[in-house]
């Protein structure tokens, strides 16, 4: 019998599929599925399309990203256009793509693999907003006043043309003024006030948010960093000016499509976050450092908290917000049924808000896409009242799950770096002390784990030394004691 260790990728892609199957998603796509992908074939011209492919339209993104939904590009000083990939034209509602998309409802991504919604054929070409490749795409337009307030907006069709396939990684820098201009940027003066304009009308898209009491928190959120099969680190994903200004612009084009549908009388699903229900433990918490929060649920006097707190300790920050993000609760999907009020978005300070913006990625955008091309063309609503409800409840517990899964995967994979290093000393910061355990974040690599040994007279806040002990790389643990 052969008892050769699997590669490490093949270690975690055999963790993530059984997580997922455990949890009821579907990790391969159906005979059915494929086959339709594989007969899938561009759209044949429309013209009920708007021509717009000779626009400088760009997307930032992630290095890595192959699944491109969003385009952007500015025709006037306080206009944006975001142009999102129309995938419901090749996703027919009861089709075979249709029913895996229904199912598992959103991609997941692990370390070692993504499990994608649709196949790649689709979500990394044909419904991808390529660079140099002509697309359908719904385009939210937008003006935007000096204070950042939406004072119009339309949607319509349109084809496209991304002229030019950026990255956070490389934008953000430069925006900042701490790195040259990437090449494509650097090769295009007309590229570069494009990117300029859009930053300054994202920032003030954020500002106006954050003087409603947005919510600015921070995560240390790792990627595995491979070579070959061979997991050789973590990388701490940071955010910058780039990812911002996209986050701002997203934000604000999925409010204007709520927007468009309540206009018209017609449902949407929405995304909400409630007013929290343990306002009176994040009041506790923000009493333990010294500051004074309103008895009711104010997201203004929050934000000023985390502000202050992120100046006056931003090494700890991070473990704070998760604090906070633990106590706010999970976002959910709600339908906001015709003359009917509903709750808001509690963390983005937005009232009308839904998910549009992703449709390659998450299966709530590809039904507000439906609802938004049938309203267009003057048809029926594409979904009743009671189908939303049901998709709402769903959508919301595959998100939930598909959540769970990522972070079970990322903890293997830290426990798996750290694995055979059992005796190694770190140093590293308290994050959890209770009766139910203590928890330690390592500064790197950035790992966590819970300290057996030796944990005695130590808080949250400490920075101590803690020895590896053991892992546990199925189940995503890794034991240290503590280093006196």
């Amino acid at each position: 019998m052969d008892f050769t260790p699997k590669p490490a990728k093949e270690r975690l892609v055999s963790i993530a599929r059984r997580a997922m199957v455990e949890r009821g998603f579907l990790p391969d796509f159906s005979p059915e599925a494929l086959e339709e992908a594989a007969r899938a074939a561009p759209p044949a011209p429309d013209a009920a399309l708007r021509d717009q492919r000779a626009l400088p339209w760009c997307s930032i993104d992630n290095d890595d990203s192959r699944d491109l939904d969003q385009l952007s590009v500015s025709s006037g000083p306080g206009t944006v256009l975001i142009a999102i990939a129309d995938v419901d034209v090749l996703v027919p509602r009861r089709s075979a793509l249709d029913h895996h998309a229904t199912i598992n409802t959103t991609s997941v991504y692990t370390p070692a693999l993504n499990f994608p919604m649709l196949p790649e054929r689709l979500s990394t070409d044909l419904t991808s907003l390529n660079e140099a490749s002509d697309r359908a795409a719904i385009v939210i337009e937008l003006d935007v006043d000096n204070e950042g307030e939406v004072t119009r907006s339309t949607l319509y069709r349109s084809l496209v043309r991304n002229q030019a396939k950026l990255a956070y990684s490389s934008v953000g820098p430069w925006l900042e003024g701490t790195a040259p201009p990437p090449p494509k940027v650097a090769a295009s003066p007309l590229l570069q006030e494009q990117l300029r304009v859009q930053d300054r009308i994202a920032r003030s898209l954020g500002e106006r948010r954050g003087r409603r009491g947005a919510l600015h928190l921070a995560s240390h959120e790792a990627k595995a960093v491979f070579t070959g099969d061979l997991l050789t680190d973590l990388r701490l994903e940071e955010k910058n000016r780039a990812k911002d200004m996209i986050e701002n612009l997203m934000i604000a084009a999925n409010g204007a499509v709520a927007g468009f549908l309540s206009a018209r009388g017609l449902p949407s699903l929405r995304r909400v976050l409630r007013t929290p229900e343990r306002w009176d433990r994040i009041v506790a918490l923000a009493a333990s450092k010294g500051t004074a929060l309103p008895d009711k649920p104010d997201a203004l006097s929050l934000e000023k908290f985390l502000v202050k707190s992120r100046e006056e300790d931003p090494v700890h920050f991070p473990d704070l917000s998760l604090s906070v993000v633990k106590m706010l609760g999970s976002g959910e999907y709600a339908v906001q049924a015709p003359g009917k009020a509903m709750e808001g978005h509690f963390a983005l300070a937005v009232r009308g808000y839904t998910h549009s913006t992703a449709p390659n990625r998450r299966y709530p955008d590809v039904i507000t896409q439906r609802l938004v091309k049938a309203a267009l063309a003057g048809l029926p609503p594409a979904y009743d009242v009671p189908s939303l409800e049901r998709l709402a409840l769903h959508c919301t517990d595959q998100e939930d799950d598909a959540t769970r899964i990522e972070r079970q995967v990322r903890k293997s994979a830290a426990a798996l770096l750290l694995e055979g290093r059992q005796g190694e000393v770190y140093d590293a910061i308290v994050t959890g002390a209770s009766s139910k355990g203590t928890w330690v974040r390592v500064l790197h690599p950035p790992v966590e784990g819970r300290v057996v040994k030796g944990e005695a007279g130590v808080d949250v806040g400490d920075r101590i030394r803690v020895r590896l002990l053991s892992t546990d790389v199925e189940r995503g643990f890794i034991d240290f004691s503590h280093e006196s």
